[in-house]
């Protein structure tokens, strides 16, 4: 996704950025089928059973981060060397803005700090109500990249867009139904840095979906990357311009779907979390 087609966020709601929040180290077609399809076991002298994730591509984000003069190719500029990342024991940024981490450091982990958390953020449900999502893009973007967003985005997130979802004109779910949109980092890889510029790429596992007894669009998973141009800006990292591939994806798992009632009630006991290096 450009700087000219931020129109979503799919994966990583309620209050903006995620309810419940727990710090850590270290929105396809809602008509696809519910659930993943089982293996066929292998057998020779013992069970080998290959668990993994199934996943589908969030349709909110991909619906939203598209537009008319966006290639939907990667780009073929990639850097010469990439640089792996590992968990690290660095304590995580403490100030929040609107319930968004900020104050990132001027370094290659606060650059990786503020692109997971990023991720995060434009990938919750927030992105899906008109007010919360000016604040997000305001949050995370330059002033230049957000001034030019927010028109499209708002464009995007037409009624009609929301009603595929299941969702209201304000973006809220039917009474009685959880509207789940998640974005799940699982690491991250610095393309390039500088003091003033970064490019980071987010490797995530979304959920998107509507749990509900008589939910048409079943809560579903994904996996992406999704890479940020960052450049140091009023003090803090801020996003110039992103895109989004698919995959990696690991191997289907063997673990059958889940009922609607256990989702509803895994996304209301479980709260979301906040990233930091």
């Amino acid at each position: 996704m450009s700087n000219d087609d931020q129109y979503g966020g799919g994966a990583g709601y309620g209050e903006v950025g995620g309810t419940g929040q727990t710090r850590t180290r270290l929105p396809e077609s809602p008509s696809d089928a519910y659930g993943t399809p089982r293996r066929t076991p292998r057998t020779s002298r013992s069970l080998v059973t290959v668990v993994g994730v199934v996943v589908l591509l969030i349709a909110a984000i991909a619906f939203a981060n598209q537009s008319g003069d966006t290639p939907t190719t990667p780009s073929s500029d990639k850097p010469q060397a990439t640089s792996p990342t590992a968990a690290t024991g660095v304590p995580p940024v403490t100030d929040k803005s609107a319930g968004i981490p900020k104050g990132f450091p001027q370094d290659q982990q606060g650059a990786q700090s503020a692109a997971t958390n990023y991720a995060v953020v434009l990938g919750s449900d927030g992105m899906f109500r008109k007010s919360n999502r000016h604040t997000i893009v305001d949050s995370v973007y330059t002033p230049d990249a957000s001034a030019r967003l927010k028109g499209p985005q708002d464009a995007a997130y037409s009624a009609a867009f929301l009603t595929k979802l299941g969702l209201d004109e304000s973006g809220n779910p039917p009474q009685g139904n959880t509207f789940v949109t998640r974005t799940v980092p699982i690491g991250t890889r610095v393309e390039s840095y500088s003091p003033t510029n970064a490019r980071i790429a987010v490797w995530y596992m979304g959920l998107i979906g509507m749990s509900g007894v008589k939910s048409t669009d079943p809560v579903r998973t994904t996996w992406k990357t999704w890479t940020f141009d960052l450049a140091w800006s009023g003090g803090d990292w801020k996003v110039t311009a992103d895109n989004q591939q698919d995959g990696p994806a690991p191997v289907p798992g063997d673990v059958a779907a889940s009922s609607s009632d256990d989702i509803s009630k895994a996304i209301k006991d479980f709260g979301g979390f906040t990233y930091a290096r």
